[in-house]
């Protein structure tokens, strides 16, 4: 539980931070640091898939994966829907921000606390769905392996900066939600840990790597390849090895 409890750690000391600061981070070195991670996403998603690639008992798995996780991805359009919900979250924010700079009459129409709630909403949208914050906990319980998870906790640590500069100390209560939901991964992959092989293992790594190669992308911005979409591909695997499994 060490990453996990890192990359909470990182949200309160990012929070901690922005509430004091209040200034945000200046967007050159925003940039400067998201270019960095972009990189790092890289490096360690080309290296869980290359390195796993070579011993994949099914080489085309991975490819099927790909193809048929995204297809579903698509037709679910679950990067449209995460983008559209943080998008009217944050919409509703500024419209009751708006209110509450407006006279005291019209400010006491705003709903108190709304704008806390719409950043809360929005942050803990943004730190919970992602390969790095999903397929960090199930690594780090199955091969004590927390790279995934310190990777997300840099990441974290920026973004619990910039919001709680904007929304206050009040943003520090998402690191409990991130706590609670990669702790959820994390006893669920050591509970089924005895079901879950080491070839399975790979295969998720594999197709894990991927996306988090694609997350890398988006970050450095040299192409936004709807990661969210691709999502269902790692239960392609999942659903394989359990048929494999059956049929024997």
């Amino acid at each position: 539980m060490i990453g996990t409890i890192v990359n909470t750690g990182t949200i309160i000391v990012g929070a901690i931070l922005g509430s004091l600061l209040h200034r945000g981070v200046k967007e050159k070195y925003r940039e400067a640091v998201y270019t960095a991670l972009g990189l790092v996403c890289l490096g360690i998603g080309l290296n869980a898939t290359i390195s796993n690639l070579a011993k994949s008992e099914f080489p085309v798995l991975f490819v099927i994966a790909m193809a048929l996780g995204s297809v579903v991805g698509t037709a679910l359009d679950i990067d449209g829907r995460f983008h559209r919900l943080v998008d009217k979250i944050k919409k509703r924010g500024e419209k009751e921000t708006a209110a509450a700079a407006e006279p005291a009459t019209q400010a006491l129409q705003a709903r108190p606390g709304a704008s806390l709630a719409d950043g809360l909403a929005t942050a803990c949208l943004l730190y919970c769905i992602g390969p790095l914050s999903m397929l960090g906990p199930v690594f780090s319980a199955l091969q004590g392996d927390n790279t995934f998870l310190f990777t997300n906790a840099t990441l974290d640590l920026v973004s619990s900066f910039i919001f709680a500069s904007t929304f206050g100390i009040g943003m520090v209560l998402a690191a409990p939600v991130l706590f609670c939901w990669q702790g959820l991964f994390y006893l669920v992959a050591k509970i089924s840990s005895t079901a879950i092989s080491d070839a399975l293992m790979g295969e998720l790594l594999i197709v894990g790597g991927l996306l988090i190669v694609s997350s890398g992308l988006s970050l450095l911005k040299i192409t936004d390849k709807k990661t969210l979409n691709m999502l269902p591909a790692l239960l392609v695997p999942v659903i394989w090895f359990i048929i494999k499994w059956a049929l024997h």
